[in-house]
């Protein structure tokens, strides 16, 4: 971060068999604390890579004081430490004073609340332009990063392993001790098989009362025997269990030519990056090396005796709350073919070597897309692994991958996690950006210093070139795009660049703002996203669909539906119908058939995705209201408002029809995988249904 000074490095908590031998390295270990120093940790933001140091030396503490972001984000009192403009009307209260917070004056009209908001909401602004936040929910990301640091033998700073027990212990079940898939979700084998064994190799004894309850729900559910194909995966990697009880992930199908229908290069992007890693590891048949804790976890975390486990009979073994979605019985057939034929009769040693080096080559080509950022921290850590497995400890791939992962770490209140991306910079600063200037306050001469800030950030974020191995790597084009995250880890995603677009074109399109991006680069990002329409004339995530729908029958992780091929959605949908709306107005001449031919079907594609109800399904975001807000947009977008558009009638009927008592909206995540399910207490979403019925 400009002007930070570098932290002091924590002192390390050093695992097991740095220290001693296999047979008695967990006697070794040092007893983790109750909990660190919270106004000691700081976030560093560096360009928009965020990164988190906690500071044991007192100078440093004094040299690199916390700001309110850091504050913020731990839960701490938002003391100021940084000088705030006065109010003209105190109207501070009791709660203002302890929170050592500026006084604001009573809003009188709604615009008077927004710039009171905003005062807040400015001094979170990171010093490269962006806002951070937490983006966390999903419960086997943490793992898979502490896993990889346990195998490579990477010290863990004990300052870390405290919130991570402390985060885990927070987001255990209330009532059977286990985890769940998500934070909100019912224990599972796999949620609780993988935070147990997270909080064991971090130096958690499994005496513990949350770790005895946390078993013995896990032996209720039948242990890993039952855990489904990813937990069966990252055991087997531990030496946990045998590698045969993993169902076979063969990086051979690299192999297979692209026109082939079933070729990986087909499947959704994180399906086939996780299935690269994780088929170069399964065809290796690694393990770590042997500790007192893996033979530990390895009577802890099964239901029956390790000894005795027939692992091959039990590769089809899920407990029912872990399969939501069964395997078919055509991945079920392959399956037995790849086991009873390919593996012993047909396998041979030089379709192997090829095989594997072919995906170390595309592991490469990944790693240096995204300078060992990766797609995301699910594969990371397995990229982090294969090369460790390759290139051998303390290998720059090896270092490189071991920094990266750093900047998936967030520290909250309830301790560490590991978020869903290394960030969500560009997609929170362009709403920030329209934010403001929907309330029309970007002309504010007290806003433009923070609005200025955010512009130059998305300058520097856009993505200037397509990648270095697009074609042999099979990547989408991204010349002009934003990814979600940060330009480092580099995957344009198309509501990620239309939202950003639209806050470039907003803001210098603006009276008093600098053209920091020329026509040349709004043009790039317009080329981009006119390649991400569907046959249907909806559009994807990350790329057009590859594939059928039929792919679905190969899907192995049986914890997610529809994660094979790229899928039509309302909301990228939207976001690229309204970036381009504004785009013509600006730039009428500009590929204007083609722009007009990809809006008339996009439009229509929207009205057919509308439910009978009038709703819409979201994918990126619960749900019903997430993905209503975006198409009623769509809809106005071309005029089609409640009074002149049948559908959006519907749409906004269905909205009210879902109105709660107390004026708000909310929904479960449950309407996610059971449309029928009952909407939760409170108001989440509030804001979106009603911008949306406005």
């Amino acid at each position: 971060m400009n002007g930070q000074p570098t932290p002091e490095t924590p002192r390390l908590k050093k695992r097991a068999s740095d220290t001693a031998g296999p047979d008695n390295g967990a006697a070794k270990r040092s007893k983790l604390r109750e909990t660190t120093d919270h106004s000691r940790w700081r976030m560093r933001d560096d360009q928009g890579r965020h990164t988190w140091h906690y500071l044991e030396d007192d100078e440093a503490v004094k040299d690199w004081p916390q700001t309110y972001a850091d504050k913020y984000y731990l839960g701490l009192p938002l003391v100021s430490n940084l000088p705030l403009r006065p109010s003209p009307t105190p109207q501070t209260t009791d709660h203002a004073r302890a929170q050592g917070l500026p006084t604001l004056p009573k809003p009188k009209k709604p615009l008077d609340a927004v710039k009171n908001g905003l005062e807040f909401f400015e001094k979170l602004q990171l010093p490269s332009g962006q806002w951070g936040c937490e983006y966390g929910g999903p419960m086997f990301l943490l793992p898979g990063v502490v896993i990889a640091w346990y195998v490579t033998k990477t010290p863990i700073p004990w300052a870390y392993a405290t919130e991570i027990k402390n985060y885990l212990f927070a987001r255990a079940h209330p009532e059977d001790g286990g985890w769940g898939l998500h934070i909100e979700g019912e224990s599972s084998v796999f949620g609780t098989v993988m935070n147990y064994t997270t909080l064991r190799l971090i130096g958690v004894e499994a005496d513990h009362p949350k770790m005895i309850k946390a078993r013995a729900t896990l032996h209720k559910l039948g242990g890993v025997t039952h855990s489904p194909h990813w937990g069966k995966f990252w055991m087997s990697l531990l030496g946990v269990a045998h590698w045969d009880i993993v169902n076979p992930v063969p990086p051979e199908l690299w192999l297979l030519p692209d026109w082939a229908p079933i070729s990986p290069w087909r499947w959704w992007i994180h399906m086939r990056q996780v299935f690269l890693s994780m088929s170069y590891i399964w065809s290796k048949k690694w393990v770590c090396e042997e500790t007192d804790v893996i033979r530990s976890l390895r009577q802890e975390l099964f239901a029956e005796p390790w000894e005795s486990i027939r692992w091959a009979s039990h590769r089809n073994t899920i407990a029912p709350v872990d399969n939501y979605n069964p395997k078919s019985w055509v991945l079920n057939t392959i399956n037995w073919l790849l086991v009873n034929v390919w593996n012993p009769y047909l396998r041979t040693d030089a379709i192997k070597t090829a095989a594997e080096a072919w995906a170390s080559e595309l592991i490469d080509m990944e790693d240096e897309n995204t300078d060992f950022s990766d797609l995301a921290p699910v594969n990371a850590p397995m990229n982090t692994i294969c090369c460790y497995i390759r290139d051998g400890p303390g290998s720059y791939t090896v270092r490189r991958h071991l920094e990266r992962l750093e900047e998936a770490i967030w520290v909250k209140d309830e301790g560490l996690l590991v978020n869903g991306t290394n960030g969500v910079q560009c997609w929170d600063t362009s709403f920030a950006i329209q934010t403001i200037t929907d309330a029309g306050l970007q002309s504010d001469e007290r806003w433009k210093p923070m609005l200025l800030r955010a512009l130059e950030f998305l300058d520097d974020q856009q993505l200037r070139d397509n990648c270095v191995h697009q074609t042999r790597s099979y990547r989408q084009q991204r010349k002009g795009g934003w990814a979600f995250s940060n330009k480092d880890q580099g995957y344009a995603v198309s509501d990620c660049i239309s939202e950003s677009l639209k806050s470039v074109m907003v803001l210098q399109k603006s009276p008093g703002y600098p053209q920091l991006l020329d026509d040349r680069r709004i043009f790039d990002a317009v080329d981009t996203l006119l390649t991400f329409q569907n046959k249907s004339g909806g559009c994807s995530s990350y790329e057009p669909p590859r594939g059928g729908e039929w792919l679905e029958l190969l899907n192995a992780a049986e914890v997610f539906g529809r994660i094979m091929v790229e899928y039509d959605y309302p909301e990228c949908t939207t976001a690229i119908i309204t970036a381009l709306c504004l785009f013509r107005k600006h730039w009428p001449d500009y590929r204007a058939d083609d722009i007009e031919a990809f809006l008339r079907r996009a439009f229509a594609y929207i009205k057919a995705a509308q439910r009978p109800d009038g709703g819409w399904y979201g994918s990126w975001g619960i749900c019903f209201t997430y993905a209503g807000m975006f198409a009623l947009e769509s809809l106005a977008s071309n005029g089609e408002t409640y009074e002149k558009s049948e559908y959006s009638r519907k749409g906004c009927d269905f909205l009210v029809s879902k109105q709660r008592e107390d004026g708000g909206w909310s929904e479960s995540y449950r309407v996610s995988t059971e449309p029928a399910a009952s909407p939760t207490p409170g108001c989440h979403n509030l804001s979106g249904a009603r911008l949306t019925v406005a």
